[in-house]
């Protein structure tokens, strides 16, 4: 299928908006622009398939069908239903509108969204007879309408579910971490297949599905549907072949240096339960152990872990004195090591008692959080020395 190049926005978890668009230069898009919570690129519907399939940061990959300015509420109307929305899909399917606005004049956004709404209804009326159901938690067609103080933007969502569903995760803890997260803060790591990683604290194993994953180059999307398939304009051929394509750059399935342990037993049944559905129950090392009585596995690596904070299970006082011995352990027993700690709770990096080199501003879903670097190199983790690198966004 050759088609010209659309544009498209692909949004993707706070701070990880210099690496979603990392990788999405490794699959082929153009133009790529990172903006503030995603990153706008071009490109052809086979590009927009590969990304959907291959993307591991990306939380979806929405196409650009109209941005126009506006002064009031029938403005938007009249560039909704000015749309071929029969040219795109059926009538047959659902939709749902959503809508988002920064410095948005108008009073009311819901009024807006019915509009919209309204808009792509009456359309396919005047054009086929018929219009469209509204499934607000299972539509097959989602469409996204952005607004700022002139600008009214709408795209198609060609993703469906959110991209960090990758079909792999049947059991999940208190406060499980999204996995395209998961995967960028891999990439902040640097970690590459082959490296020693460890997740210490591994809950229901979010790292340790998606390092697996990318040491086996799994496409995260192969066990899934997507929206673009729901399109009229979907090429089925195209779409098989890179779906066996990806399949064929698999590797086998095969022990990597990739460790996982945790306290309890039940984040580890979760963690086996989801590796096993994935495939790569034999690919990761698991042990049930305490953090703080581990040892490192291999002399040098990576440790990367999402430890418990006050938030998810309201022991504030514990964590106070667990951190400070956190620290002591891995400037004891993790020497040659870089570790990275995320963390919502404000009192980690005041009594862990090392020097973070990176702090990273990230968000867990609506959760704010850090990403801690530590070099733990011998004699070099002084509690009061400065940070030699500081990316906080004030």
């Amino acid at each position: 299928m050759k088609s010209k190049s659309q544009q498209f926005f692909s949004p993707c978890p706070r701070g990880l908006e210099t690496a979603l668009a990392d990788e999405l230069n490794t699959l082929d898009a153009k133009a790529i622009k990172a903006s503030n919570g995603g990153v706008h690129f071009q490109g052809d519907w086979r590009t927009c398939y590969q990304i959907n399939l291959k993307s591991r940061i990306a939380s979806r990959i929405l196409w650009l069908i109209s941005k126009k300015p506006y002064r009031k509420e029938q403005d938007i109307y009249d560039s909704v239903f000015a749309l071929p929305w029969h040219e795109w899909f059926s009538p047959d399917l659902t939709i749902r509108v959503n809508l988002a606005a920064i410095k948005c004049p108008l009073r009311s956004l819901n009024f807006i969204t019915l509009k919209i709404k309204d808009a792509v209804c009456d359309k396919f009326r005047k054009a086929t007879h018929k219009r469209p159901s509204v499934n607000t938690v299972q539509p097959d067609i989602r469409i996204h309408g952005f607004l700022d103080a002139h600008t009214f933007t709408l795209y198609l969502d060609t993703s469906g579910d959110a991209l960090f569903k990758r079909g792999n995760r049947k059991s999940s803890g208190d406060a499980p971490l999204r996995e395209n997260l998961a995967a960028g803060i891999l990439h902040l790591s640097g970690w590459q297949p082959g490296t020693p990683l460890l997740d210490p604290m591994c809950g229901s194993g979010t790292f340790l599905l998606e390092a697996a994953q990318m040491a086996l180059n799994i496409a995260p999307g192969q066990k899934r549907d997507f929206a673009f398939e729901k399109l009229k304009q979907f090429d089925a051929t195209l779409w098989q072949q890179l779906k066996e394509n990806a399949i064929a750059a698999q590797h086998p399935p095969s022990p990597q240096p990739i460790y996982g342990s945790d306290l309890y037993g039940y984040a580890l049944t979760d963690t086996r339960t989801n590796l096993e559905t994935a495939g790569l129950l034999d690919s990761v090392h698991l042990k049930q152990a305490n953090v703080l009585e581990i040892s490192a596995p291999e002399p040098n690596g990576i440790l990367v872990t999402n430890p418990p904070y006050g938030v998810r299970i309201g022991e504030l006082e514990t964590l106070v004195d667990f951190y400070p011995q956190l620290g002591d352990t891995l400037k004891k027993k993790f020497s040659g090591w870089n570790a990275y700690i995320l963390s919502a709770d404000p009192a980690l990096p005041k009594t862990i008692r090392l020097s973070a080199s990176r702090r990273t501003p990230l968000f867990n879903g609506a959760l704010e959080c850090r990403l801690f670097e530590y070099k733990m190199k011998t004699g070099s983790m002084r509690k009061g020395v400065k940070d030699d690198i500081k990316t906080d966004i004030p």
